[in-house]
């Protein structure tokens, strides 16, 4: 039994060229089905960013307009607690946007990371020139 466990250890080992080979056949798989939703992923994270950048200009906008309005005004309306309000939205945007710019910046390294090891197992595929 002991024999049997060598010798399967032995088809693994980084000197084997069957295992190598299909070592980077399993990556490349694994990287073309990752790939496509790394970077849809990517584009509606970036797609979100924007609109909340959107959205926090607007929440600006409207929260200068509620104080102009307020100090316009003749017959005194308490709007500060509107205006809170719009503020602790605003910050909460802007909580969202921080978290999603910290999952599209690892979603960047890690296909940084996948495209390395997959050119460094393709180089160890191709014939090196001597």
């Amino acid at each position: 039994m002991a024999a049997e466990v060598k010798v399967k250890k032995g088809a693994f080992e980084q000197g084997n060229p069957t295992a190598v080979e299909n070592q980077n056949a399993l990556a490349e798989g694994i990287m073309q089905i990752f790939k496509p939703a790394v970077e849809e992923l990517d584009d509606k994270v970036l797609s979100v960013r924007q609109s909340q950048v959107e959205l926090r200009e607007q929440i600006d906008k409207l929260s200068q307009d509620l104080h102009r309005l307020s100090e316009l005004q003749e017959i005194p309306v308490d709007l500060e607690p509107y205006v809170k309000k719009l503020m602790n939205s605003r910050r909460r945007v802007m909580l969202v946007n921080n978290i999603l710019q910290n999952a599209q910046e690892r979603l960047g390294r890690l296909h940084q990371s996948v495209t390395r090891e997959t050119a460094k197992r393709k180089a160890l595929l191709e014939p090196s020139e001597f």
